[in-house]
């Protein structure tokens, strides 16, 4: 018979019963009443009232049944922490037990049960415990003295329970050794002052060694953990010691792998790096780290993480491995990308046909973004081994050939980059390059083909016709475009200025008159009063000779890459970042590797940390061809020059009326799950095309990291925080804008007398039952939500299927998520006779108090009538929630697109929703989503979209159509992402209805 039977019953009355079978003086009985508890506790039924009767049947010799009576009160003596109390007495009887397991059982449930009141009686028998003569009970009382440490650290050290763990690592059981170097690995983490519990010394790391062979497989990895904290005093001892790890690399478990890999790069860093014994370990290391590849991609991915910290540290330990790494068509995405990084570094002249070989096939893949990694690993080919150039190049020609817009946009971007680093070498390619010239699309390529013409402008003919077709758009290029057409017709003025004096003028006024690009304006300033007062210094400047750029850019710097390879086999050798980066709570010691100085072992871990924390200093790169850049220059191709003396004022009551509004009482930070700062006022800003106090300005950041070179050799204008006033704020006032003439396009600015408001009735959803006659004692109500001429409406059908007329109804909204409370009293028609059904609709506003809800919409709403008060709770569909004044100006939505950061992107399909862009805007125009921008990019239909809802929250949209594809992409950006899942949910109701 098994076990099941206990978990059948639900017959009322059970708890007298069980009551009375657990006081029993049978002891079957009073086992089977026992495992019925267990079974009623373990499907979430309450028995916690047979605390008193169950605790008593602990008194027995019943092994299975004492057993049971301990699961109990580990769940319940938290609740019932007086009466747990009453099992003191057992515990330190059973602590006593002849028989081992018995006594293992008691201090493993005394570790368990996490209440301070009774901790101080538990130490005595944990004591006794820690010194048994059966290893079983030592290893468990180790484990239980870092729970101990967990609930009371000061109790833990005032008894003296340290020192006996310390003791334990003598002991002659290894996996009483093992468990006590994860209690003390566990109670160091907990430790606030980080300070090493115990010396490793000669005698230690010999005894921890011996028991490596014998104990568990995470016994070993606690172990070895301890290993790699030890300094050896010499290399013969480092030798040593890696010669007892060394099997371990054999180990089935990954973890136990990369942590014996760990000790061995730290120990080789003690050991005389051109001597026998460093090859010997680099040759062992390599297999064990190739075995890791062929387990599941979830595995492969951590395991290339590490190696590629391991192949920056010492490429020779793979460096014969690189078929390893060829990309296999079904891996997962991020395999393929590590991979394909491991690749170039592990590049060298003796392997790189093949290596080029594979990323030509990778090029023709079907992923867009591997295709384009795989095109900018040519590149960084090339640039790191100098003899395949030649090679690299002729296959980016052959790529530039297939006419595959982005293929052709990452080659050119990659080709810049050559040009830098093998200057007047194979800049007879840039005719070729000419001619893709038209297809450009991405600001990056369109900036770099911008400096190849401006850098090579004396051996290109039609340059000056080439730039001239860039400035004819200026106004609707991409920051980085324009700063980069700016320098580009500079240089090609200094080069030849007979022929391109009224270009530069016409480049320098569109650069300091007509943009409001704080960065823009500067360089032209500069390189204007630099060519009207001494055009000698401009040429030095200007034309100044670039230093070559290096051949590996992406290398985590030295110190942080020592650090990192201490923590193989963690998380922070997954994140490349030091644990003090993403673990808050305590100030951990900074780890390092060993110095290579004969006689300088210092014996404890204290001599590996430092005591001060390093602060390190996070340094952000843009993103290459990041779709950032992407949606920046597709709204930017539409920004037509602002209209003269055009006003962008923003009133200021509007601003300070958003951000005062206050969701929970304590701002957005509870509801959002974190604080929401609010931008600060920009200074007065004046131009030559506004006179307003605010400037609304589509100020992206400038072009750094690989693209420095594109500057024209000095370093951009720091960007003003103020650049994108209301971009940076996400709850601020709606966005107003900015003007211009677009023609055909009208008013996409938002400007005219509407400024973007409609008033037209959205999607309503059907009415659902919110309370069934049953439970209205007659009275059923069905209803839904509507945003109806700027208002929310709750639409209610009120229907008496009671015997007696009903009246004096009444409503009350519970504090919610949005602060939906009646704007006024409820309005039902009374007497509502029997069978009588009547529809109400009751208007609410957003101004009540604010309570986060659990899910966010849920509305709790109490109605009361002559008979009774009837509770029920709702879901609001978030679109009620839409403003009118939800359309973003478009410079204000390319700014905030670019300053939200991509964590606070989520992406989402609509699967099986055949509708084109116009349909799905139309339908999305109608609930107050407002489109910014459509554009045509690669045969796909791209819309942008904004809404804002009641409380200040911006969301911004990002919606793609295939044609010929049913399926749907949308990614949503906001600073209030606990919203997102709402917002596209409804998003999909409205374009399916």
């Amino acid at each position: 018979m098994t076990d099941s039977k206990y978990f059948t019953t639900t017959k009322k009355g059970e708890i007298f019963e069980l009551k009375a079978d657990l006081n029993s003086d049978k002891k079957e009985k009073k086992k089977e009443a026992v495992k019925k508890v267990i079974a009623s506790m373990t499907v979430g039924k309450d028995v916690s009232a047979l605390f008193p009767d169950v605790v008593n049947c602990m008194q027995t010799d019943n092994l299975e049944l004492k057993k049971l009576v301990y699961l109990y009160l580990m769940n319940y003596a938290k609740s019932q922490p007086d009466m747990a109390i009453m099992a003191v007495n057992t515990f330190v009887k059973d602590c006593e037990d002849p028989n081992p397991l018995i006594r293992a059982l008691a201090v493993r449930t005394m570790g368990c049960i996490r209440v301070d009141k009774i901790t101080e009686y538990l130490c005595e028998p944990l004591r006794k415990c820690l010194k048994d003569e059966d290893p079983y009970v030592q290893k468990t009382a180790a484990v239980c003295v870092a729970k101990l440490y967990d609930i009371n650290p000061q109790l833990v050290e005032d008894q003296g329970f340290i020192d006996q763990l310390r003791d334990l690592l003598t002991a002659s059981n290894p996996m009483v050794v093992a468990n006590a170097v994860a209690a003390l690995s566990e109670i160091n983490d907990a430790s606030q002052s980080g300070a090493a519990l115990f010396d490793l010394n000669s005698q230690t790391i010999n005894k921890l060694l011996t028991a490596l062979n014998e104990c568990t497989e995470w016994g070993q990895i606690f172990i070895l953990d301890s290993l790699a904290n030890y300094t050896p005093k010499d290399e013969r001892e480092a030798q040593s010691v890696c010669e007892r790890v060394t099997p371990r690399l054999a180990h089935a478990n990954a973890a136990v792998v990369l942590s014996a890999v760990k000790v061995l790069m730290k120990f080789m860093e003690v050991m005389n790096p051109s001597g026998e014994y460093i090859t010997t370990l680099t040759k062992k290391l390599a297999p064990p780290l190739v075995t890791l590849l062929s387990a599941e991609p979830e595995v492969q991915y951590v395991a290339l993480r590490n190696i590629n910290l391991i192949v920056q540290k010492r490429s020779d330990i793979l460096k014969q491995e690189m078929k390893v790494f060829f990309v296999k068509y079904n891996d997962p995405i991020y395999v393929k990308l590590e991979k394909l990084d491991i690749m170039i570094r592990l590049a060298s002249q003796g392997n790189i046909a093949q290596v080029l070989a594979e990323l030509k096939e990778y090029a023709t893949e079907v992923d867009v973004d591997f295709v384009r990694k795989s095109v900018r690993a040519i590149g960084r080919c090339a640039i790191k081994v100098e003899q395949s150039a030649e090679r690299c190049v002729s296959t980016l020609l052959d790529l530039i050939q297939t006419k595959v817009n982005y293929v052709v946009q990452e080659a050119i971007v990659v080709i810049k980059d050559i040009f830098r680093k093998y200057p007047n070498k194979y800049e007879s390619i840039i005719a070729t390059l000419c001619e893709n010239l038209d297809t450009l699309d991405e600001p990056e390529a369109r900036a770099s083909m911008i400096w190849i013409i401006g850098e090579y402008a004396e051996r290109i003919d039609n340059a000056d016709e080439l730039l001239e077709s860039f400035l004819e758009g200026f106004h609707d290029e991409n920051t980085q475009v324009q700063l980069q057409l700016l320098t580009a017709i500079v240089k090609l003025f200094l080069k030849r200025p007979q022929d391109t004096q009224e270009l530069v003028q016409s480049v320098l006024s569109l650069a300091t008159q007509d943009s409001d690009n704080p960065d823009l304006r500067d360089r032209g300033y500069i390189y204007w009063r630099l060519l009207s007062t001494d055009p000698a210094a401009a040429k030095d400047v200007v034309l100044a000779e670039k230093p070559l750029i290096s051949e590996e850019t992406d290398l985590i710097e030295p110190t942080l890459l020592d650090e990192l390879i201490c923590y193989i086999g963690s998380l922070a050798s997954v994140y490349h970042k030091p644990p003090s980066a993403f673990v808050e709570g305590r100030t951990a010691a900074r780890r390092v590797l060993p110095t290579r100085a004969p006689g300088s072992g210092s014996t404890s871990p204290d001599s590996e940390t430092t005591s001060t924390p390093v602060q390190q200093s996070t340094v952000i790169l843009p993103s290459q061809g990041s779709q950032g850049d992407l949606i920046g220059d597709l709204l930017n191709m539409d920004l037509g020059p602002p209209m003269m003396g055009s006003s962008t004022t923003v009133p200021m009551a509007q601003t300070q009326d958003a951000a005062a509004i206050d969701l929970l009482g304590g701002g957005l930070d509870s509801l959002l799950g974190g604080p929401v700062a609010s931008a600060p006022t920009p200074p007065p800003t004046t131009t030559a095309t506004s006179s307003s106090p605010f400037t609304v300005a589509a100020a992206a950041p400038p072009a750094s990291g690989s693209n420095a070179e594109l500057l024209g050799g000095g370093a951009p204008a720091a960007q003003p925080a103020a650049a994108a006033p209301f971009g940076a704020q996400m709850g601020a006032g709606a966005p107003m804008g900015a003007g211009g003439n677009m023609g055909a396009l009208g008013d996409i600015f938002g400007l005219g007398p509407s400024l973007g408001v409609t008033t037209s009735t959205g999607y309503v959803m059907p009415k659902t039952e919110w309370l069934p006659a049953s439970k209205g004692k007659g009275l059923e109500l069905s209803g839904t939500f509507s945003r109806r001429g700027r208002e929310i409406y709750m639409d209610m059908t009120f229907n008496n299927k009671a015997m007696q007329q009903m009246g004096s109804f009444a409503v009350q909204l519970n504090k919610n998520s949005f602060g939906l409370v009646p704007a006024s009293p409820l309005q039902v028609p009374s007497p509502l006779m029997p069978n009588q059904s009547v529809d109400v609709s009751l208007q609410l506003t957003t101004h009540g108090p604010v309570q986060r809800m659990d899910p966010l919409m849920n509305l709790q709403v109490a109605i009361k009538n002559n008979i009774d008060v009837f509770y029920f709770s709702s879901i609001v569909p978030i679109h009620c929630l839409f403003v009118e004044d939800g359309k973003m100006d478009k410079r204000v939505f390319l700014a905030t697109w670019k300053d939200i950061p991509a964590a606070n992107e989520k992406q989402f399909t609509m699967s099986n929703l055949p509708l084109d862009a116009e349909t799905i805007d139309s339908k999305l125009e109608n609930n107050n989503v407002f489109n910014i921008a459509k554009r045509n990019v690669e045969g796909q239909q791209m819309l942008y979209q904004s809404l804002k809802l009641s409380n200040g929250i911006w969301v911004l949209c990002e919606f793609k159509v295939s044609p010929g594809s049913p399926d749907i992409v949308v990614s949503l950006k906001s600073r209030a992402m606990d919203v997102a899942d709402q917002v596209y949910g409804v998003l999909e109701l409205i374009c399916r209805n």
